[in-house]
C-alpha cells in the first residue's frame, strides 16, 4: 500500500462537513502535531515542522479579512495568483502531494480519483480571491452553500475548477495554522454518490487537503472563507442592463 493512500484512509475520519466537525478536526489536528514523526524525504514541504520553518522565515502571520459587503469582483484585491496545468494528468498530481508530504483526507482522496477529476492541458496562471460568505452580502449566521455561489456569480467571481484546491495546496505552504479556506467549485461525487467540495487547510499538525459537504443546501458560517476564481468578463451592473433594454423592440 503506498504512503499516499495510507494517509488518505487515516484521515477519513477527518473529513468535515459541518463546523463541528471542522472543530473536532482541529482539536485533534494539535494533539496529533505533538506526537507525529517528521517525514524524512528532504522535499517535504507540507509536515508541521516544515510549515514552521517556512513560516517563520518567511515571518508570515494571517491576516484579518474585511466583512464588509463588496458591490463587485473589482473592490476586492487578488489574494494569490496560482499556476495550472503543470501536471500531466491526476495520477501525478496526486504523486506530487505525497511526494511533498501533503495530507489528503478521505474524501478528498476520493473525489481526486474520480473521473469527473480533471485537470488542464494547458499551463494557465489564475488570480484567485479569498472572501467570505459575509462579503457576498449574505447577513445571517449562516447560509446555503447555494447562497454562496449565486452571490459570488452575481458579482462577476467563477467557481473554481477541481485543480485548483490540489495546485492551491501544493503552492501555499506558507499557510497560517488554523486557516480553513473552501474552494468555491462544483462538487464531485464519492463513489457512493455523496457530492464533496475540497478545503485546503492547516489544523496545526501540517497541510492537509480535505473533503466538505457539497450539497447545495449544506450549511456555511457566514465568517468562513471561500476561494474564487476573479473573472476576466466582470457581470454586468444592472444599470447597464436595464439602459440596454430601452433600446429594445418589445
Amino acid at each position: 500500500m503506498s504512503i499516499f493512500r495510507s494517509r488518505a484512509q487515516c484521515a477519513a475520519g477527518s473529513d468535515h462537513s459541518s463546523a463541528r466537525r471542522v472543530c473536532r478536526y482541529v482539536s485533534a489536528s494539535i494533539i496529533w502535531a505533538a506526537c507525529v514523526i517528521p517525514l524524512g524525504t528532504a522535499s517535504a514541504q507540507c509536515s508541521a515542522r516544515d510549515v514552521l520553518q517556512n513560516q517563520l522565515k518567511l515571518k508570515t502571520h494571517s491576516v484579518t479579512v474585511s466583512e464588509l459587503p463588496i458591490r463587485s469582483a473589482r473592490d476586492v484585491a487578488t489574494w494569490k495568483t496560482i499556476t495550472i496545468g503543470t501536471f500531466a494528468d491526476s495520477l501525478a498530481l496526486r504523486n506530487e502531494l505525497d511526494s511533498k508530504g501533503c495530507n489528503v483526507g478521505g474524501q478528498a482522496a476520493e473525489i481526486l480519483a474520480r473521473p469527473m477529476f480533471t485537470v488542464s492541458s494547458q499551463k494557465a496562471d489564475v488570480e484567485l480571491v479569498d472572501l467570505s460568505p459575509a462579503q457576498l452580502g449574505l447577513t445571517t449566521d449562516t447560509v446555503t452553500l447555494a447562497d454562496v455561489y449565486a452571490n459570488a456569480r452575481r458579482l462577476g467571481l467563477e467557481l473554481a475548477g477541481a485543480e485548483i484546491g490540489p495546485q492551491l495546496r501544493l503552492q501555499y505552504f506558507d499557510q497560517p495554522i488554523g486557516e480553513f479556506l473552501t474552494i468555491g467549485m462544483d462538487p464531485i461525487k464519492t463513489w457512493s454518490g455523496e457530492p464533496i467540495i475540497l478545503n485546503v487547510a492547516n489544523g496545526g499538525a501540517g497541510l492537509i487537503l480535505i473533503g466538505q459537504d457539497g450539497r447545495p443546501e449544506a450549511s456555511i458560517s457566514v465568517t468562513s472563507r471561500f476561494i474564487f476564481v476573479r473573472s476576466h468578463q466582470p457581470a454586468a451592473s444592472t444599470e447597464a442592463v436595464g439602459s440596454v433594454a430601452t433600446f429594445l423592440p418589445p
